[in-house]
């Protein structure tokens, strides 16, 4: 007969193998990531529902799938979409390089205005569909995934009366999880995200680090403005963007000690980089030939991501051309117009079975734009990188392999043949960048659990619990002077200058006494 103990482990796993998940994600590579997390929850019987706009270009919502998807309408259409990211993503690439550092960032705000009209645009589709919510609130989820970089997540979570996670590589304003999150980040040793620095900084890099975070919080608070208005109408009480990401139950950062440089954390902030690796498979047939015909030499991979699959004329050829100079066979994940100057030993492919290629023991070196999902997956399979970052946290990706020995970086405006073949050669003949690497798939590899569990079993914690409040820390009750102790420091000043006073005044007094019993004295004799 089963004890009344294991009746009751049963009863909480059946209960936990159940709940409603509601997913709010973004475009791009974070869907890749989200993706992954949904299919677990799947496998373990929980009933995942995505909240995707019509004009989706990534999400492919009309294909059958075990994943829900709620589909709602929004006032503009895809391809205007694709458009917006397109202006936005070929301005970051070819044209804010050869600006100057204030030009950058203002026309930068001025690129910033498409997406950030997009995104009011969709939160007002959901948050005014009356019909849409009651939907939502029938369905009774028990958590809410979201990804920041779309906002609204947290506030749909807020009017459905649910708990909510975040899932993210970086905050929007790249300074949201230490201000909303209330993250410590001493800027003494911790670099700004996108500043590029390492931990170990002489004192000009320290100067520049501060800097950044001055100049992060600013971008922050301009961003969010109209997101306070918004948030505030919605909950109907004066709020801001960042009190409501700070309410966030557990915050998945997607990046592990293996690239991370060591740092504070606070108990609700859980490292789950590299959730999406996974072992290698086989090869179709066609790319196992070509791979195995380059021999002792090995193959190069060579993929700029998802988001670029096109480089203009002039530049694939150099790269072509630079590729063709080395021994190795380069398979190139490139969606373009063939260059003229492709050599024999270069195969284009429009899409790439990267982790599989990457998993492969011919593989010498991965060309990467840099971005988190590549580099965990170079991490995983122990494969040196060569970086040629292209925008958002890219070079900041790459700035934290360098550091670590792991990679070469060069700079996509300045790159010629040269530069492309020399890397190639240092990084596969230098045995360092291996070594380093392998070291850094040894602490990926080296968990109690892996980084997909560790995410799912936060989210199944917090739908257990209803929330994971006693890990939120007391700091987001305070207020920024409270918070830095300036009350306090405030009161100690006051006090200091007031026993400062005080022995003056008595210090004044006993010379005073002093003096007039020496002139009494005086006056006598």
């Amino acid at each position: 007969m089963m004890q009344p103990r294991c009746l009751f482990l049963v009863f909480l796993l059946q209960r936990v193998t159940s709940e409603n998940v509601l997913v709010w994600s973004a475009e791009g590579s974070h869907w890749i990531n989200a993706k992954v997390v949904i299919e677990e929850l799947i496998e373990r019987g929980h009933n995942v529902t995505v909240f995707v706009h019509a004009a989706s270009v990534y999400i492919n919502y009309s294909e059958p799938s075990p994943i829900t998807f709620e589909v709602f309408q929004v006032p503009f259409s895809r391809e205007e979409y694709k458009d917006i990211l397109a202006r936005l993503r070929n301005f970051l690439i070819y044209e804010r390089p050869h600006l100057s550092y204030l030009d950058s960032y203002r026309k930068m705000f001025a690129k910033l205005e498409g997406t950030r009209r997009v995104n009011l645009q969709i939160c007002d589709a959901i948050l005014k569909n009356k019909q849409l919510l009651q939907k939502l609130k029938a369905a009774k989820f028990k958590v809410l995934l979201a990804d920041p970089i779309q906002s609204c997540g947290d506030l749909l979570a807020m009017k459905l009366g649910i708990p909510f996670i975040y899932s993210l590589r970086f905050s929007p304003g790249f300074a949201a999880d230490r201000l909303c999150g209330q993250i410590p980040a001493p800027p003494s040793y911790v670099p700004a995200t996108m500043s590029e620095l390492s931990d170990k900084m002489t004192f000009t890099e320290r100067l520049q680090n501060v800097l950044y975070f001055l100049m992060y919080d600013w971008i922050c608070y301009q961003l969010w403005r109209d997101l306070d208005s918004l948030y505030s109408k919605t909950l109907g009480k004066p709020t801001t963007f960042c009190e409501t990401m700070g309410k966030a139950e557990i915050w998945l950062i997607r990046t592990y000690w293996d690239f991370e440089f060591p740092r504070p954390l606070l108990p609700n902030f859980v490292f789950v980089g590299g959730l999406h690796c996974r072992p290698a498979k086989p090869l179709s047939q066609e790319l196992e030939e070509f791979v195995q015909s380059s021999g002792e030499h090995g193959i190069v991979i060579f993929s700029l991501g998802s988001l670029v699959k096109n480089l203009t004329a002039e530049k694939a050829n150099m790269i072509a051309e630079a590729l063709g100079e080395i021994p190795q066979k380069v398979v190139w994940s490139y969606a373009g117009e063939q260059p003229k100057t492709l050599a024999s030993n270069t195969m284009l492919y429009k899409w790439l079975p990267q982790n599989d290629l990457l998993g492969h023991p011919k593989t010498r070196v991965f060309i990467t734009h840099g971005g988190t999902n590549g580099i965990y997956e170079a991490i995983y399979h122990g494969v040196p990188m060569i970086g040629i970052p292209l925008f958002a946290d890219q070079p900041d990706n790459m700035a934290h392999m360098k550091a670590k020995g792991a990679a070469v970086v060069l700079s996509f405006v300045t790159l010629n043949k040269h530069d492309l073949v020399n890397a190639i050669n240092t990084v596969i003949n230098d045995t360092s960048y291996k070594e380093n690497v392998l070291k850094l798939s040894q602490i990926q590899r080296d968990q109690p659990m892996s980084p997909l569990e560790r995410a799912v079993f936060w989210i199944e914690f917090v739908m257990r619990h209803g929330g994971a409040q006693h890990l939120r820390p007391e700091a987001h009750s305070l207020s920024w002077y409270q918070y830095h102790c300036l009350d306090v420091i405030a009161f100690l000043f006051i006090c200091l200058v007031i026993i400062l006073f005080v022995l003056k005044k008595c210090c004044m007094f006993c010379c005073r006494k002093c003096r007039g019993t020496r002139v009494k004295k005086n006056k006598t004799e």
